[in-house]
């Protein structure tokens, strides 16, 4: 043990999660001594429907006994379309023996969720712009450059975030991920890519972990030298006006001091100590609520949407952030080997609609909702403050950003068939501060068409539908961001305070 060193726990971390380590690119920001929020601070978890998650497989299931062209339409038998009664929140319990091609079972429950969380949810119909996955993704986040190009993460972030050390982090994919283009944001609002949840952590820190290391004061002295004789070298002396210099001397110099000053390489850490992963033998321990964390999201080391979700809960609870982006991966995860064996996370995640829709949606809204559930109930269980009668859900929202929908049709009467993609959907808000168990606009059981609702009243509208911008707008409005001069439609509807 004596000789093992913080790489190879680094290598251990790997083999305890089996996935790969990003590095952390601090986005700058105002130090942490700043003064408090004028408002309580609201977080935004965006879970990306990865592929094209359809509402008419979830939320907006169409029972076959409404549509006069149910055998050609993507409805369901009226008895696997259950609903809360009072509740216009659908949700269809499929299983199977196999997904297409692939030789594993499945089961998938949504009725549970929408039984659970039904007052926190609400529908908003959308027809979209683009079936491109990475433009739509984009447009989904960004309504379609709604706001000068900036992402409703790093709108979020820039109103409640100025105190948090890191207040956007995105763990999502393709156009999830991307950057807004508002060049009139706060560098800090910009998001932090992790590209590893179990093992991001550990980069959280220059010299934790390490053995035999000066005292710290010593590298600090240290540090201050470097960057005298950086300063006053040939490239320090060109580049002295360089933005991006400046942004960099920040970044390793009062931006990493800030984050080292939070502790979040033990906050953040919820991998437990075992022999590949000798936390304790370099002076680490894991965070106060691993334990908690593991036991809602138990197969984080194989499932990367559930170490997203642990890591997401840490982010929130210990004031790191405001805004968190996750996703499903694009790759196979399977449990165990057929016939006994379950398809986690069909490859393509909801994409794989192209080669057996049913499956494919059912399989991942079930990962959605599971997901959403355990990090519900982990927020519900913390105080939005100390002393605070509210709980962190209470001031939170998860989006559901579905990319865009699926076809509407299948083979006359099939079960086995497969999907392209189409403008045409919905997206799903799950949050106290939304209008709840609701859904705005609607379907038509004769097309499966979704169509809109009127902005101010919220009533079903049949001849209108509801464009990226007006949905953008009403998520921001919902989390109490101020818009002022962002020239943004007002859809009073989704909001609770309407």
């Amino acid at each position: 043990m004596s000789r093992f060193t913080r790489r190879q726990l680094v290598q251990g971390l790997s083999g305890a999660a089996a996935a790969a380590l990003g590095a952390p690119l601090l986005a700058s920001r105002r130090a942490s001594a700043v003064d408090p929020p004028a408002k309580p601070p609201r977080h935004l978890i965006v879970l990306a429907a990865a592929g094209g998650g359809s509402l008419i497989d979830a939320a907006l299931a169409i029972r076959a006994s409404e549509s006069p062209n149910a055998g050609r339409l993507n409805t369901f038998e009226d008895s696997r379309v259950t609903q809360v009664a009072g509740s216009p929140i659908r949700a269809v319990d499929v299983s199977g023996s196999s997904a297409g091609q692939i030789p594993y079972a499945f089961s998938a429950n949504q009725s549970s969720f929408v039984k659970k969380h039904h007052r926190d949810m609400m529908v908003v119909t959308v027809t979209g712009t683009s079936v491109n996955h990475a433009v739509a993704q984009r447009r989904s986040i960004t309504g379609n450059e709604a706001w000068n190009g900036r992402t409703l993460q790093e709108a979020v972030a820039a109103e409640y975030g100025a105190a948090r050390p890191l207040p956007n982090v995105n763990m999502g994919v393709q156009g999830f991920v991307e950057r807004g283009n508002d060049k009139n944001l706060p560098a800090w609002a910009y998001h932090e890519p992790v590209a590893d949840a179990v093992r991001w952590p550990v980069s959280l820190d220059s010299s934790k972990g390490l053995r035999e290391l000066p005292a710290r004061e010593l590298i600090e002295k240290a540090r201050d030298v470097r960057q005298k004789l950086d300063d006053e070298s040939a490239f320090g002396r060109t580049y002295a006006r360089s933005r991006r210099l400046a942004l960099w001397d920040e970044q390793r110099g009062t931006k990493r001091q800030a984050i080292e000053a939070q502790d979040l390489i033990r906050k953040l850490m919820f991998l437990p100590e075992s022999p590949n992963v000798p936390l304790n033998a370099f002076g680490l321990s894991e965070s106060a609520e691993a334990g908690k964390v593991r036991e809602r999201f138990p197969k984080f080391a194989t499932d990367p949407l559930q170490a997203q979700a642990a890591l997401t809960f840490l982010l929130i609870k210990y004031q790191v952030t405001v805004s968190v982006t996750i996703s499903p991966s694009f790759s196979a995860i399977l449990d165990g080997a057929p016939p006994n064996g379950t398809l986690t996370n069909p490859p393509l995640a909801f994409d794989y609609s192209h080669n057996a829709h049913r499956p494919a949606q059912a399989i991942m809204w079930d990962r959605i909702y599971k997901t959403a559930d355990g990090l519900i109930d982990l927020l519900k269980g913390e105080p939005a403050e100390e002393g605070s009668s509210e709980s962190l859900w209470d001031r939170s929202m998860i989006y559901v950003a579905t990319e865009f929908g699926r076809e509407k049709h299948r083979p006359s009467g099939s079960e086995d068939f497969g999907t392209g993609h189409h403008l045409n959907n919905g997206y799903l808000l799950i949050s106290p501060l939304v209008n709840g168990d609701k859904v705005l606009g609607g379907v038509d059981p004769a097309t499966g068409l979704t169509y809109g609702f009127d902005p101010t009243s919220g009533e079903p509208d049949p001849n209108r539908t509801m464009a990226e911008k007006e949905i953008f707008s009403g998520i921001l409005h919902a989390l109490g961001v101020d818009t002022t001069g962002a020239n943004l439609p007002d859809l009073r509807p989704m909001r609770k305070s309407a």
